[in-house]
């Protein structure tokens, strides 16, 4: 019984891995302010994710109940998230990008955005449990 792998599911677990991967981005960001030359990067998943919601019709995919079979059809329909560098901007006379400022309300916003996956995937796993435990 796969209680865990509906596609609402899989979204909220991607949506973590990117809250994961966009702190240590933006940390790496802030604790290299100072370093010349350095350009911030950034990670985009969010919209990825909206762009293949909007864009495709729900396309058929055969179930693999075996692992010799062969997968047909789209074998996720969720992007991975991709981190991007900012090349094109210069903040200090050392030619570094990074606005600390910047930088750490996107930190405190991640942050919201990675306690709002949690509750949610918590929400969902005791709606869960309260379906198979009956109470």
């Amino acid at each position: 019984m796969d209680l865990l792998n509906s596609t609402s599911f899989q979204r909220m677990e991607a949506g973590l891995q990117a809250a994961n991967i966009r702190q240590n981005v933006i940390s790496n960001n802030i604790a290299n302010e100072e370093t010349p030359y350095f350009k911030r990067s950034e990670v985009s998943f969010e919209s990825l994710l909206q762009q293949e919601m909007n864009g495709s019709m729900p396309q058929l995919r055969g179930k693999i109940t075996d692992p010799r079979h062969f997968a047909i059809g789209p074998t996720s329909s969720i992007p991975e998230p991709v981190v991007t560098m900012d090349q094109s901007t210069s903040m200090n006379n050392n030619l570094n990008n990074v606005d600390v400022d910047s930088e750490m309300a996107n930190l405190a916003a991640n942050q919201i955005q990675y306690n709002s996956y949690i509750q949610q995937i918590n929400e969902q796993i005791k709606m869960m449990r309260v379906a198979v435990e009956g109470r």
